[in-house]
Parts: C-alpha cells; structure tokens; sequence
C-alpha cells in the first residue's frame, strides 16, 4: 500500500474516564471508591468546600483514613509534600479531591508521584478535572506538564455542590472555563471535535451565566455551567494552549495571584489581541454572542465585584516588560505571534 505523505492524518486519543452528572450525584461517590478497590481514602479539600468534605468524609465512614485541607493555588511543591507526608503515614489508597482547582491540583500531584486512582468532585467550573495537565509552583515559577496518566479517573459533578459559590467565583470560575474553550478554537491543533466541544461549551456559559447571576439558586442553569465547563476541560485536554494560558502561568507564578479572577481579567484582552488574527475563532464566537464577543466577554468580566484589572491584583506596573519578555521567550502557538511589545502593550491595557 503506498502512502501520501503530505496528507495529513490526525490522530485522536481520548483518555478513559468516567464521569457522573447530575444532582445528588456525590451521594454515589462511596460506591465509586468500592468499584475501584480502594480501602483507605484520603480525601482533599479546599476551605471553600469544607461543609461538602464534611459530608463525604461522613459517607466514607471506615474508608476515610485522613484528610488534607491544606491545598493551595498553582499547587506548590512544598504543599505536596506535606501532604505527602499524610499519604504515607495513612497508607492511603486513593485521592478524593473535593473543591476547586486547587484541590483537584493536589490531587493530580499526589496520584503522579504514587500513581494513586484519583475521584475529582468538582465545586468550580474550572475543568481541569478532565485534563492531563498539571502545573505546579517552584520558586516563583508555574511549570505545566501533560501526561494521560494525571487525568483523574472519575470525575463527579453535582450542581448541588455549586449552589453557595457566590456571584463572584460563579463569575470568574465560569470565564476560566470559557478561556479553555476559546483558546482550543484558534489552537492550531484544534480539530473538529475540538471545534464542536469549544463551540457547544462557549454557547453553554455564555447562555447561563447570566442566568445564574441573576438567580444563584438556578439549580437547571448551574447544570448547564458544570457540563460546559466538563466539554471546555476537555478542549484543553486536546488541544495545545496559547497567549492567554501563558499569561495566566507567568503572572499566576510571579506574583501568586488567584487562579480565576486572573484568567477572567486577562480573557478579552487576549480575545482582542487574538481574533483579527483568528477568523474561524472569531466567526464562532459571533456567532454565539451575536455581536463582537470581545465586548460580550469584557461587560462579563467588568460585572466582577472583585478586581478586574491587573493593578487592582497587586501587579506592579514596572513589572510588566519583563512578564512580557518571560512569555514571549517560551515556545508556544499562538495566532498572532506574541513579540514583547505587542504583549507589553496587552498587559498595559489590563493593568
């Protein structure tokens, strides 16, 4: 058989997972750790989820053999290790975070360095859940990796969970799963899963957001956010990440700044930069919004009752030529070819 070797062939791989939605769904996750073998748990919370750790720890019962309520954003390195120090104390078995980002983090973190099966039950909207990525804080640097064998194995989403997230982290954590989507729609590996992943899930927050910040109890809404925010995860999943992630690292790791205000704050002014650049991104987000989704996305972002600019987050204006020398140093795609005074000129605009 003879081969053409400029055809292009893509390859799709999709890593094993099991993912269970719905309200109540927590209430299986005892049956979830008994599926897997598991006999000793343990179980990692942020603080914002201590009442929903409480209850699972509660479930568990015999099973629960410690708990960590100690993760911290960006993951650093030495917060692993602590908690590392837990994992074998405890001879624990299997990693069940329950939380934002930062739980879900640890998690990865700790079933990398163990290979412990991992049970991610989700209180943001941030997807990392569903991802082979892991970043984690050293010495002021945020360092990413992609390995499938980080992606946790069962995710759990009840909106439940998400029904005391304020406006404000309903707000942002939404537009940090936006940020996945939009990045994968002018990936330069995006395909046309990714394609119809990232359209149906910037359709889903940008359609249900508001929503729920009119009515944080809209329970029927808060779904939707959660399974647009599982299909953007799955975007990042699959697609390589450009100028906007790169940001969010740099500045996350430099300054230690909070994971979702920031990638909310940084988002339209990376779409700016970006979709002259990026026709068919920009077609499909027309497309959603009905008009210039820069404008949609920027009033979104301006509602936050938090910060909304880079200076409001603590970044120093004399900062910000060498956060942009740092981003523009490392190799990554990106539409538009991000070159330090053009990004200097973003951030400027941000602060």
């Amino acid at each position: 058989m003879s081969e053409n070797p400029a055809a292009p062939v893509t390859v799709h791989e999709t890593p094993p997972s099991r993912v269970l939605l719905g309200p109540g769904a927590r209430h299986r996750i005892p049956g979830e750790i008994e599926r897997l073998g598991a006999r000793r748990v343990l179980l990692v919370a942020t603080g914002s989820a201590r009442a929903a750790a409480d209850e699972l720890a509660g479930a568990l019962g015999p099973r629960s053999a410690a708990r960590f309520d100690g993760a911290v954003v960006h993951t650093p390195v030495a917060v692993t290790d602590k908690a590392m120090e837990v994992v074998d104390r405890t001879s624990a078995d299997v990693v069940v975070a329950i939380g934002g980002g930062s739980a879900v983090g640890l998690a990865k973190a700790l079933s990398a360095r163990t290979g412990m099966p991992q049970v991610a039950v989700p209180t943001t909207y941030a997807g990392s859940e569903v991802t082979p990525v892991l970043g984690e804080t050293e010495n002021g640097v945020k360092t990413t990796r992609r390995d499938p064998a980080i992606t946790p194995g069962t995710v759990v989403y009840d909106p439940e969970l998400t029904l005391t997230m304020p406006a404000g982290l309903t707000l942002t954590s939404s537009l940090n799963a936006l940020a996945h989507a939009v990045e994968a729609l002018w990936a330069p590996d995006a395909t046309a899963l990714s394609d119809a992943l990232a359209t149906e899930a910037a359709d889903g927050i940008l359609t249900a957001l508001p929503h729920v910040l009119a009515d944080l109890t809209a329970l029927r809404d808060r779904q939707r956010l959660q399974e647009s925010a599982w299909l953007a995860g799955l975007c990042l999943a699959r697609t390589r990440t450009g100028l906007h992630h790169q940001l969010a690292h740099v500045l996350g790791g430099m300054f230690d700044l909070p994971h979702a205000e920031l990638h909310a704050m940084l988002l339209a002014h990376v779409m700016a930069f970006n979709l002259p650049s990026a026709p068919k991104a920009a077609a499909r987000l027309e497309r959603i919004t009905g008009g210039d989704p820069v404008q949609v996305v920027g009033r979104l972002a301006a509602g936050h009752d938090g910060p909304t600019t880079l200076r409001a987050l603590g970044v120093p204006r004399d900062a910000l030529r060498a956060v942009a020398e740092r981003v523009a140093d490392r190799p990554y795609p990106n539409p538009r070819p991000p070159e330090t005074e053009a990004v200097t000129r973003l951030l400027h605009s941000a602060w």
